[in-house]
């Protein structure tokens, strides 16, 4: 059985893996979603773009993943931007050329998108 101090260690460990680098910098995750409706709407077009203008940006601190299901199909492909510090950014309806944008002013640069924002297309 395990203890709950091996619990919480192992805890503890998972976060820091999913939130700094090796060289202990802090991570910024880039999450895009590819369930069934994502993929519909081009969202592995979106993820590739991600992947390659980070790397492309030397962005060494900033993670480009996927995920399943985020809820909001009309506003597919989705991606979420969740930064050290700052809260979790939503960005709707995303192509590669946005990405481009995206990795740009807001990865490299610190400034959101807002008319990409959930927010702009709910509002």
């Amino acid at each position: 059985m395990t203890t709950l101090a091996e619990l919480n260690a192992a805890k503890d460990a998972a976060l820091a893996k999913m939130t700094k680098t090796g060289g202990g910098q802090e991570i910024t995750r880039v999450v895009v979603g590819l369930a069934t409706c994502g993929i519909a709407a081009g969202a592995t077009p979106v993820l590739k773009a991600f992947e390659e203008a980070a790397q492309a940006a030397e962005l060494s601190n900033v993670r480009v993943l996927q995920t399943g299901c985020i809820g909001m199909c009309q506003f597919e492909p989705i991606a979420e931007i969740t930064a050290p510090g700052q809260p979790k950014v939503t960005y709707v309806n995303m192509t590669a050329e946005k990405v481009k944008e995206v990795v740009e002013k807001h990865l490299k640069g610190g400034s959101v998108i807002e008319e990409y924002t959930v927010g702009a297309v709910t509002d």
